[in-house]
């Protein structure tokens, strides 16, 4: 079965962040010094944080049923402003939020490394 591609009714709002996601073992051995040593081959995931602002109800319900729909750890490809290319990423956290009728939806992607395509 193919990967779905997240496809959001609009582009997010200025201000995506990226940053990686570093995963090591790290002896101390005192005095200050320690050695680490990368965790596995994908040692580094990007992650990505996006949002959306000034949502209709109908627009945050297609972002967050999306969302859902991945239940925080199927894959999907997106390719985020800044990125390159299009890649596999999971979302474990988003949230909704409204102000006046007003929607907004802020969202944590992190790189998949599943064998899934």
């Amino acid at each position: 079965m193919a990967l779905p591609t997240f496809n959001p009714p609009i582009g997010p709002s200025p201000g995506t962040t990226h940053k990686p996601k570093i995963s090591l073992y790290e002896a101390e051995f005192g005095d200050g010094y320690s050695q680490p040593t990368p965790k596995g081959i994908n040692h580094i995931k990007r992650t990505v944080s996006l949002r959306w602002e000034a949502l209709t109800y109908q627009q945050m319900e297609e972002i967050v049923g999306f969302f859902e729909r991945m239940e925080g750890c199927k894959p999907f490809y997106y390719r985020p402003f800044g990125v390159g290319e299009v890649m596999k990423w999971v979302c474990k956290d988003w949230q909704a939020s409204t102000e006046e009728g007003i929607w907004s939806v802020k969202a944590e992607f992190e790189q998949s490394f599943s064998h899934q395509i």
